[in-house]
This record gives structure tokens, C-alpha cells and sequence, in this order.
């Protein structure tokens, strides 16, 4: 087998083990790089006071992504990775108020729940903010989502009249901000769904309006995998090791071999060279911008100015017992002043001095738990709050930073106490991670979580593209399009698998590369939407 017919996948997050996976059922024989002990990426846990707990991403959506990755592969989804559905999507609590209110998988619940939270009015209001999300998701899921990075001439082009008037009438040039506060009276609500910004990393002030969508990516279904988000990695290495990917962990790649402007293998550390005339490089592209993999490989992609990163964390692995504020599996604790919190990570690059405050219990699932606690006994949390990437920041945080960040770190758990959340805290059985840490485990995205942040109306067409300048290297994950989440991140490997076919299969220019999927495997709730 000559190079021509290798591939090698540098990084087994959702994107790498995705790319792998349809690269080695198109034939090619691939070898997965890793320099982590396991894959999953952002997704592997952490092993806190004898408890693994997740530690990256907690939400699982848009399960059709899996769905169809396992069926091309042969395999079944639903064996492999249970899932249970969630009725309660997540649970939000306000200071300085008794009230809190669960927002549903069942539409009409949430519009009840609404109802008696605010008015019956902001219900209504709710309602048509579902189909508007709803009509905006079909217009833009084939074009955005499941396409190459669009144009302005191919997204007109491919949205057609009804898509252009969807789009119009929801004000595209606004933030999501803006068009929230045009959709609810109550300033709560636009609280709430203003969050969906972030799940891009993002503003509500300066994210576009189209994010809207997200709303129906959640009305389609939340799940928990039954024994961690782990668990979906895992069951895709599994898969890939069963279609013949050779995957190689605690393997650090120091270089993507270019010669005569070509992609032809990768060094590692160690100094070995693995041939290939397909290189897939599945880590924050910035890294490549900055030389990480090799001063030939630096033209692969733009460097990032600080301005344009997204958001970082900090975040608190707890096994800990907890009591007072009913939990269920998501839940969100709101404090006064929502802009804050932007204005100080994005405006002036420090920790928020109000963080809104994101808790996973991991052992609940809607009313009750999914595995029976014991009384005063501990459960896992993942704990976090949205922090600017600094994390570049040599030598590390200065004693200022120290000072933001316990600031930061007693606001969040005073906040959850104000709340009526008590986190029985110990010590040994709490790990907080920082965005120096993230740094350090994904190395040039100064801890950035979700690359470039989605700010401006313009973010879809300056978004990265599986593609590069050098022939034979493409690229994969959460930096590149189209976009950060674990759905995301695995439709962006089977973007980057899809256009490395296509420059094999043919010399001539490429056009943009689209995968199937997606409007007909969907619930069955949104295939019927209008």
C-alpha cells in the first residue's frame, strides 16, 4: 500500500475518531495520533475523591449525528451507547427569588411552566419563538451545518426564497441579544435563552441572531449516556479499532511533514516519521498558526488575535453531598447583572465578578436520581463558570489573576448558596481547572473552549474550513466549521474525511463538499414542523 492510500489523524477527539472512522470504511488505512492516555478529547473525565466525572462537555444533543455515523459504519448507535431522554432540559434559578423554572422537552410544558413563572402573555411569546427556531433550523441545518463554510453567494443560493424571507424576518444583522429583547418582555427570559450564545463561546450582545436555532437543537432532545459522555468515545474507538484504525495513545506528533508544499506524514516525538499523503490534523488550528506542528505547517491557518477568542472556563470537579435547592441533571444559577459578566470577560479579559453558574449532577436525571444516593452521601458535579482565554498568559496567572480567580471562585459558590444550594465541599474530593490547564491539554488555544468566537453576522463566513493551502492537510474540531459542541465537532471530522476524499478522487478544483444527513433522521416532532 503506497502513501497515497495512508491517512493519519492527529487528535482522537469527536472530530479525529469521526474523520478516522469514515476515511477507513472509504478504504484508506489510517493510524489515530494521540497524546492523551485515552480518546474523547475535551470529553475525557476526571477522577475526583474515587468518582469519575465528567468534566467537559455535559450536554448531548443532535443524537441523529451518532446515529448515522454508527449505521455507515455498520454498527448500531442505541446498542453501543444508551441513552436516556430528558424531560427537564435544564433547570434556572435567579438570585434574590424563590421562583425557578424548568424548561422542557414537551414545548407545552415549558409554555405552562412559563406561564405561571412570568405571564401568560410571555408563554405565547414563547410559543412562536419555537416555530421561529424551528423554521430557522430547517433553512440552515443543510447549508450551514452539514456543507462545507459557506459564501454569501452559496448560502443565498442554497436557502432559496423561503429561507431568505425566514432569515429576513428574523433580523440577521441583529445580535441574539437584540432579537430577544424584540421576543420577550420579561428580562429573565432573555437571560435564559441568551446563554445559547455561549454555547458557541460567544456574547449574547455580540452573537448573531441566527442562534436562535439551538432552540430547536434542544427541543429535538437532550440525553444522558447512561455511564458518561466517556462512554461515546469510547464506543467510537471501539468502532474505528474494529474497521482497521490503528490508534496509537500517548503519542505526541512535533511536526506535519511538508515537502514541496505538500502534506506527506507527520515526526513524532520520538522521532518517527509515519508516511501519508493524507494528513488530518484535529486540534485547535491556532496551534498550527503558531508553529506547534512545524514551522512548514504555519500557513495552515490564520492566527487568532485575542479579540477574536472565545470564551474559557473555570471549572470544579466536586464528589461532594449536597442539599436544599432541588437538582436535576442541567442546571443554571442567574445573578443580577447578566451583562456584567460579557463586559468583563470580553471587554476588559478578567474573570466575571458575576458569573452565571452552570451545575451538572451527574447522578439526576429529571425528578430523581439515576442511581440511588445515600442520605449526606456525595454525587458528582461538574461546576463551571465562563472565564476569558488567558490562559497563554506566561509564566502563568500572575498573583493578580490569582486574586480574579478566587474572587470568581467565592462569588459562584456564594451565588449557589443565595440560591439555596449548599455544595458540602472537601478537601481531596474537588479538582478546579483553570484556562491555563486548558492550555496546557489543548496547546494554542489559551484555553479558549470553542476556537474563534461566533461574534458579528459576517462569524459564518470568516468560520475555518476542513480545507487548507497545503495539499494533502485538512483540518478538524471544534476551531474549524462548523463549530464547537460535540455534535458539531464530529460532523466537522466527517467534513474534513469527506473533502480529503474528494482531493484524491479528483484533480480538479474542488467544489463544496456536503454530507448527508440530518432533516430526516431527526425527531419525529421536527420532521413534521412547518
Amino acid at each position: 500500500m503506497g502513501a497515497r492510500d495512508r491517512a493519519v489523524v492527529v487528535g482522537a477527539g469527536m472530530g479525529g475518531l469521526a474523520c478516522a472512522l469514515a476515511l477507513a470504511r472509504r478504504g484508506l488505512q489510517v493510524t489515530l495520533l494521540e497524546s492523551s492516555a485515552g480518546p474523547g478529547g475535551k470529553m475525557q473525565p476526571l477522577s475526583v475523591g474515587g468518582a469519575v466525572i465528567d468534566s467537559g462537555p455535559t450536554v448531548f444533543t443532535m443524537r441523529w449525528v451518532f446515529e448515522q455515523l454508527f449505521d455507515e459504519a455498520g454498527a448500531s448507535f442505541a446498542e453501543r451507547v444508551p441513552c436516556e431522554p430528558l424531560g427537564v432540559l435544564a433547570r434556572h434559578a435567579w438570585r434574590g427569588t424563590d421562583q425557578r423554572l424548568d424548561l422542557c422537552a414537551d414545548t407545552a410544558d415549558s409554555q405552562a411552566a412559563i406561564e405561571a413563572f412570568s405571564s401568560v402573555a410571555e408563554g405565547q411569546r414563547f410559543q412562536a419563538f419555537c416555530q421561529e427556531a424551528q423554521r430557522l433550523y430547517r433553512h440552515l441545518e443543510g447549508p450551514y451545518i452539514r456543507s462545507e463554510r459557506p459564501s454569501m453567494f452559496s448560502l443565498m443560493k442554497d436557502l432559496g426564497p423561503g429561507g431568505l424571507l425566514a432569515l429576513t424576518g428574523l433580523g440577521p444583522f441583529r445580535s441574539l441579544w437584540a432579537a430577544l429583547s424584540r421576543r420577550f418582555a420579561d428580562p429573565r427570559l432573555q437571560q435564559l435563552f441568551g446563554r445559547y450564545a455561549t454555547y458557541c463561546g460567544a456574547s449574547p450582545w455580540q452573537a448573531p441572531a441566527t442562534l436562535m436555532l439551538i432552540a430547536q437543537v434542544e427541543m429535538d432532545g437532550v440525553w444522558a449516556v447512561r455511564g458518561g459522555m466517556g462512554r461515546l468515545a469510547a464506543a467510537m474507538a471501539d468502532l474505528a479499532t474494529e474497521r482497521g484504525v490503528v490508534q496509537r495513545y500517548e503519542t505526541t506528533v512535533s511536526e506535519i511533514v511538508v515537502e514541496g508544499g505538500q502534506a506527506r506524514g507527520v515526526r513524532l516525538a520520538t522521532g518517527e516519521v509515519l508516511r501519508a499523503d493524507t494528513v488530518v490534523f484535529n486540534g485547535d488550528a491556532h496551534a498550527l498558526a503558531l508553529g506547534h506542528l512545524g514551522a512548514a505547517s504555519d500557513v495552515a491557518a490564520a492566527p487568532r488575535p485575542q479579540a477574536q477568542r472565545s470564551l474559557s472556563a473555570m471549572t470544579w470537579s466536586v464528589h461532594a453531598p449536597t442539599q436544599g435547592w432541588p437538582l436535576t441533571r442541567h442546571n443554571v444559577f442567574f445573578d443580577r447583572d447578566y451583562r456584567s459578566e460579557f463586559r468583563d470577560i470580553f471587554g476588559a479579559t478578567r474573570f466575571p465578578q458575576q458569573p452565571t453558574v452552570y451545575v451538572c449532577a451527574q447522578d439526576r436525571q429529571d425528578q430523581g436520581l439515576m442511581d440511588a444516593v445515600p442520605p449526606g452521601g456525595c454525587e458528582r458535579l461538574l461546576v463551571l463558570v465562563n472565564a476569558p482565554a488567558c490562559g497563554d498568559e506566561q509564566p502563568g496567572p500572575s498573583r493578580a489573576r490569582e486574586q480574579e480567580m478566587q474572587s470568581c471562585q467565592d462569588r459562584t459558590f456564594e451565588l449557589l448558596n443565595a440560591c439555596g444550594l449548599q455544595v458540602h465541599r472537601q478537601r481531596g474530593r474537588e479538582q478546579r481547572t483553570t484556562p491555563w490547564d486548558f492550555e496546557r491539554r489543548y496547546p494554542g488555544s489559551a484555553g479558549s473552549l470553542y476556537g474563534p468566537a461566533t461574534h458579528g453576522w459576517m462569524s459564518a463566513f470568516r468560520r475555518g474550513s476542513a480545507r487548507t493551502p497545503i495539499a494533502g492537510l485538512f483540518l478538524a474540531g471544534g476551531s474549524v466549521h462548523p463549530g464547537p459542541g460535540v455534535p458539531m465537532a464530529t460532523m466537522s471530522g466527517r467534513l474534513a474525511a469527506a473533502t480529503a476524499m474528494a482531493h484524491l478522487d479528483s484533480t480538479s478544483p474542488l467544489r463544496r463538499v456536503v454530507i448527508s444527513g440530518g432533516i430526516s433522521m431527526r425527531s419525529a416532532m421536527t420532521a413534521g414542523m412547518p
